[in-house]
């Protein structure tokens, strides 16, 4: 972060602020709004300023900036248009280590001035650190239509159970979740809709329920992670991150979807990488059945979707087998959020009816398919987690009679800034594998739709037709 972001307590204290415009009057009706005892500091002041200054008995000194008009202040803000004054004002300032705003001239600024959404005592503050106001404005008309107007009644209300709940509740982890229960249940509803005195009603019986209700329970969440992108995750999957105390996720979980987490939760890696046991799913379910039974509430959040070979089926087992309930969320698989991503239609009304979500992870796995099915024409094939055996998957195919010319598009860590698609045939898999260094994670699309996508929807009959004596990678941003 360039700027620290913090509220002051301005109540009472000196501020000054430095013109008379229209544009200094806004920022002391800030100030003011927060209990700052102002002075005005200007020669002249606008009409509406004038006003403003006799309504709210303000101090205005009618004259010139002084150096010394910043002693015994606490905040500083200069808005008079004339650079060699704000400059003076900023320097000034800085002599008395004293934070000062010059408005709309961050070098000679100490601090910056949010957009502010208002629903006191709910108070938003959006900034780009100086570098796009109109883009915090932005922002702030956004959050503006999502928190009603009475939103501010609902924090007023916690504020008077707030020590109540304290002493009622013992664990903090209990009292976490009475107030999530507050803001996210019924009294929400009510204090919202302006039935104030039911919400009352409502947040005591609560308290009841909490403090009567014995042991804390745990819970556990199974949250699709979708295929990388963190924009491409559910609501739910984001209101799961933020209340969960402890998110065991997979090793290809990006950094920027656990940045959504609770910022105290614990983050705990559990992933398996290829050939390594670190956690072997056992153990995996092990863990998770052990922090729930210890009264945590547990996300374990997971690349793509739960219940696609993300063996989320085993650890639902293991929670019922133990007795605990679990919530699974889904999340966009990676066939789907890849192909999308490159462009590439599963299905095509022209080129194949169906498609077929497959494996190539773990020894046994190519040997168990049913090959004479997959080699089918006009139908789709995807393969996850198949890098490692494009050779195997090549020669199976081909083998039970599926075209060496098929085409085949491999999609490396889609969705995600890195992502690139490569395109071939199904008799150049293990060369493009080499030639183009492919990694893992990627996914393999077999079949005529996988020729489309790179600009445009190709007719199935070029598609075929065309050779491509050797791929090279395409970026998507240059295919969407």
């Amino acid at each position: 972060m360039d700027y620290f972001p913090g509220f002051l307590s301005l109540e009472g204290r000196r501020c000054v602020v430095v013109g008379g415009g229209d544009v200094a009057l806004r920022k002391a009706r800030l100030l003011h709004s927060a209990g700052a005892a102002l002075s005005v500091i200007a020669p002249a002041t606008s009409p509406a300023f004038a006003e403003y200054i006799e309504r709210h008995g303000l101090f205005w000194t009618p004259r010139e900036f002084r150096a010394a008009d910043l002693d015994g202040a606490w905040l500083v803000v200069t808005a008079t248009g004339k650079p060699s004054v704000d400059r003076a004002v900023y320097a000034a300032s800085a002599e008395r280590q004293l934070f000062c705003n010059s408005v709309d001239d961050l070098a000679n600024s100490s601090y910056i001035t949010p957009a502010i959404v208002d629903r006191s005592p709910l108070v938003v503050a959006i900034s780009s650190g100086g570098a796009a106001p109109v883009l915090a404005r932005s922002v702030r008309e956004k959050i503006e239509l999502m928190l009603p107007t009475q939103f501010g009644r609902l924090a007023e209300l916690a504020a008077r159970w707030r020590e109540r709940a304290k002493e009622q509740i013992d664990s903090l982890a209990r009292r976490r979740r009475f107030w999530e229960s507050v803001f996210g249940g019924r009294v929400s509803d009510l204090a919202i809709g302006g039935r104030f005195d039911e919400a009352e009603r409502a947040v005591a019986d609560l308290l009841v329920d909490f403090t009567d209700g014995g042991p804390e329970s745990g819970k556990a969440w199974l949250v699709g992670a979708g295929p990388g992108d963190p924009d491409l995750l559910t609501v739910r999957a984001v209101q799961i991150l933020q209340s969960a105390d402890v998110i065991l996720h997979d090793r290809l979980v990006s950094d920027e979807i656990l940045a959504l987490a609770r910022r105290d939760a614990d983050l705990v890696p559990v992933g398996k990488s290829p050939g390594c046991a670190d956690y072997t799913q056992e153990a995996i379910n092990d863990k998770l059945v052990g922090l729930v039974r210890r009264g945590k509430h547990v996300c374990r959040l997971k690349g793509g979707d739960p219940f696609v070979f993300a063996r989320g089926g085993e650890e639902l087992e293991a929670l019922r087998d133990a007795g605990f309930a679990a919530e699974v969320v889904p999340g966009i698989t990676a066939a789907a959020g890849c192909a999308a991503a490159a462009g590439i239609p599963l299905t095509h009304r022209d080129a194949s009816q169906s498609v077929v979500f497959a494996t190539a992870h773990g020894k046994d796995s190519v040997d168990r398919l049913d090959w004479p099915s997959l080699a089918r024409d006009r139908q789709t094939l995807v393969f996850y987690m198949a890098v490692a055996r494009f050779d195997d998957l090549m020669n199976a195919l081909i083998a039970n009679g599926r075209a060496a010319d098929t085409p085949v598009a491999v999609v490396e860590r889609g969705t995600t800034p890195e992502q690139r698609v490569v395109r071939g045939t199904l008799g150049q898999l293990q060369m493009l594998k080499e030639a183009q260094r492919i990694e893992s994670p990627a996914i393999l699309i077999v079949g005529e739709v996988a020729a489309m996508g790179a600009g445009h929807l190709e007719a199935p009959e070029a598609a075929n037709a065309a050779t491509v004596p050797q791929a090279s990678p395409i970026c998507a941003k240059q295919i969407l």
